[in-house]
């Protein structure tokens, strides 16, 4: 339980059972990775009861914790030659097919092997406007999430994107796999998605939460699964995947909300269509992708079984 956030601190006490000193920060800051905290933990930024701790220290209730976090270093991202399919250019945008297993952005302790790294690859602008971490980057798909994203490659076109994004003017389409047979064929979600109380680090549909609206329609039923095109006029995080399995329909191949599967090692959700006005001349133009291999084969071997 955080107690306290102060400028470069915070301070926590442990109020339950709660086992390993990196496991519980991991929980408590889902913001930071556990390779990060585990060096902030070695660097001795973190004490317990005022000591220094390793990360494999347990803990005890009512033990408190400070942490320390050192102020940002700045930003120097690295240009590395990742191979990105770029599906569309102009001057102000580029439409990027990302593969699954890509990060978007860097995070702490991360970075390198992003998308933003490719990207700076490509097009060395990027790195001088908005956001250093994120340069061009308007929008995000998660990481084992495959399919198509917008850049904005100046400060322009980026504010001009999210005017878009905020008056919901962008259309996106993603074909997803869910385990059972969906009924009706079409239908729309309708739920407030934030953070799980129980478990920082996954989102899920919570009282209090952001609105989110999810439509979907029925593509194909394959066994006792049902692929589906569904469209999102919100942006939530992982909203697609927390709606579906709120609803008893879980997305195959998703660990954290969905249905594991023998034959695919990342949840079946991929960005095929997306639609948005040029900033330029304002002209609607909308994309699309086709499923990549891993998706194809999911596929195959499901109707073949």
């Amino acid at each position: 339980m955080a107690i306290s956030l102060e400028q470069g601190v915070r301070i926590f006490r442990v109020v339950e059972s709660a086992g390993r000193l990196d496991k519980y920060l991991a929980k408590e800051c889902p913001e930071l990775s556990r390779s990060y905290l585990q060096k902030l933990i070695e660097q001795g930024h973190v004490l317990v009861n005022g000591c220094g701790a390793k990360a494999s220290q347990r803990l005890n209730i009512g033990d408190e914790i400070h942490v320390s976090l050192p102020p940002p270093q700045p930003a120097s991202l690295s240009a590395e030659p990742i191979p990105v399919n770029i599906v569309y250019e102009d001057d102000d945008v580029m439409v990027v097919d990302k593969p699954a297993g890509l990060a978007v952005h860097p995070a702490p302790g991360h970075t390198s092997q992003t998308l933003v790294n490719a990207l700076l690859a490509h097009c060395p602008d990027l790195a001088s406007f908005g956001d250093a971490m994120r340069p061009g980057v308007v929008h995000r798909l998660d990481k084992d999430t495959s399919g198509l994203m917008i850049v904005a490659k100046n400060s322009y076109a980026q504010q001009h994107l999210i005017n878009q994004f905020k008056a919901r003017l962008i259309a996106k389409g993603y074909l997803v796999l869910v385990r059972g047979k969906l009924t009706p064929a079409r239908g729309v979600i309708e739920a407030p998605v934030g953070r799980d109380p129980s478990n920082r680090k996954r989102m899920g549909v919570v009282t209090g939460g952001k609105q989110a609206s999810t439509s979907y329609r029925v593509k194909e039923y394959i066994g006792n699964c049902t692929l589906l095109e569904v469209a999102t006029e919100t942006g939530r995080t992982h909203q697609i995947r927390v709606h579906l399995s709120a609803i008893g329909y879980p997305v195959i191949g998703d660990s954290v909300y969905g249905a594991k599967s023998a034959c695919l090692k990342r949840q079946f959700v991929h960005a095929y269509r997306l639609g948005f006005r040029l900033p330029a001349s304002g002209e609607y133009r909308e994309f699309t992708c086709q499923l990549p291999s891993d998706l194809k084969l999911a596929l195959e071997l499901m109707r073949a079984s």
